[in-house]
C-alpha cells in the first residue's frame, strides 16, 4: 500500500523493467498500479516462505507462502539465489496445490520452473584479493584456532547447535577462540547465554584471551578480523545462499557448514558436516569432527587453503549472466 499510494509517481515514471524481491506482494502492486502490469518484471527470491523455518514465537500462516506464489505467477521471470532455493520453492508449491480441494489449475509447477533460473548474489571482487601472509597471521595468539560465527543472533541461525558444538570442542580439549559476530537484538535465544558462560570459563581455565563478542558495524574492521581467522562456522537452520559464509570464505576463512540447504552447491564435501536424520548431539559431534580434522591439518604456515575456489561467484564473473537475463526481458 505504501508503494502503491505514497509513491505512485515514482512507479509510473516511464520505467523499462521492474526488479522486485520476493518480499514484494507483486500481484497486489500490479493490481494497485495497472501501469506496472505492462512492464516486464523480474522477481528475485533471496529466500522463500515454503522453506522458511517457523520460530517458537511465530504462528504458522499460509499467507506469506501464497504471496510468494501469486507474485511468482504474475512475474515474467523469477530468479533464485541457489538451486536449493528454487527446488524447495517448487516442492512447496506442489505440496500446497495437492492440498487445495478443487479447481486447481494444471501445470503451475511446470510453468514456474520453465520461467525460472538460478542467479546467485554476486560477491564483491575485492573480497578475493589475498592479503600478504604476514598480515593474515598478525593476530594475538597463533596457538589458538580462530573461529568466526558471523550470523544474526536469532533462532533460525541455530544457536542451540552452536552451543552443542562449543561444548564438544571444549570437551575434546581443542584450543580455540570463538568470535561471535553478527547483528543482535533486544531479545536473544537463551542458548547464547549458555555459549557465553561456557566460553568464559573455558578461556579463564586455559588462559586464552577471549574472542570478540559484538556486532561490528565497521565493515573494514570486520573484514580484517575474518581475514585473520582460520574457520567460519555455520549452524543455520536455513540459508538460501549463505552470503556471510561465502564472503568469509572469499576472504580466506575455511568454511564449516551443514551438509544441507544451499551449502553443498557452493562448498566442497570436506567442508560439510552431517545433519540430515541426526539429533542435535550427533550433529554437533559431526561438526566437531570436521573442525578438529581441519585443526590437525594446520602447520607452521597455517591451515591448507580451500580447494574449491568461489571465483565464479564474483561480481565480474556474474555480471554477464545478470545482464543477459535482464536484456532478455527487455527483448533487446
Amino acid at each position: 500500500m505504501s508503494w502503491a499510494f505514497n509513491h505512485r509517481r515514482e512507479l509510473t515514471d516511464n520505467h523499462d523493467l521492474v526488479i522486485a524481491t520476493s518480499l514484494t506482494d507483486l500481484a497486489s502492486l500490479r493490481g494497485f498500479v495497472p501501469e506496472l502490469a505492462q512492464i516486464p518484471t523480474l522477481l528475485y527470491f533471496h529466500e522463500n516462505q515454503f522453506a522458511y523455518p517457523v520460530g517458537g514465537q511465530q504462528r504458522h500462516s499460509i499467507e506469506p507462502a501464497m504471496v510468494n506464489l501469486y507474485s511468482a505467477l504474475c512475474a515474467d521471470h523469477i530468479a533464485f539465489n541457489s538451486e536449493w532455493n528454487r527446488s524447495s520453492f517448487l516442492a512447496g508449491v506442489d505440496a500446497l496445490l495437492t492440498k487445495l480441494p478443487d479447481h486447481v489449475p494444471q501445470g503451475l509447477v511446470t510453468l514456474l520452473r520453465e520461467k525460472s533460473s538460478v542467479l546467485p548474489v554476486p560477491l564483491p571482487d575485492q573480497l578475493f584479493v589475498p592479503l600478504p601472509f604476514a598480515d593474515k597471521k598478525s593476530r594475538p595468539s597463533s596457538d589458538c584456532l580462530e573461529i568466526v560465527w558471523n550470523h544474526r543472533h536469532e533462532y533460525d541461525k541455530g544457536p542451540d547447535l552452536l552451543l552443542a558444538i562449543v561444548a564438544q570442542l571444549v570437551q575434546r580439549g581443542l584450543r580455540f577462540r570463538l568470535h561471535l559476530l553478527g547483528q543482535r537484538f533486544r531479545r536473544r535465544p537463551d542458548a547464547f547465554e549458555g555459549i557465553e558462560s561456557l566460553l568464559l570459563n573455558y578461556y579463564r581455565e586455559n588462559k586464552i584471551e577471549p574472542g570478540i563478542n559484538a556486532f561490528m558495524p565497521d565493515r573494514e574492521s570486520y573484514e580484517q578480523l575474518v581475514r585473520q581467522s582460520d574457520l567460519v562456522l555455520s549452524t543455520a537452520l536455513h540459508d538460501f545462499q549463505g552470503l556471510s559464509m561465502l564472503e568469509a570464505t572469499a576472504l580466506g576463512c575455511y568454511p564449516i557448514a551443514p551438509d544441507a540447504l544451499a551449502y553443498p552447491e557452493y562448498l566442497p564435501a570436506e567442508a560439510l558436516y552431517a545433519v540430515n536424520g541426526l539429533d542435535l548431539p550427533a550433529q554437533a559431534a559431526s561438526a566437531a569432527d570436521v573442525i578438529c580434522r581441519r585443526a590437525a591439518q594446520a602447520d607452521k604456515t597455517g591451515l591448507p587453503a580451500l580447494q574449491h575456489p568461489l571465483a565464479a561467484l564474483s561480481a565480474s564473473n556474474l555480471t554477464t549472466t545478470w545482464q543477459q537475463t535482464m536484456l532478455s526481458l527487455l527483448k533487446l
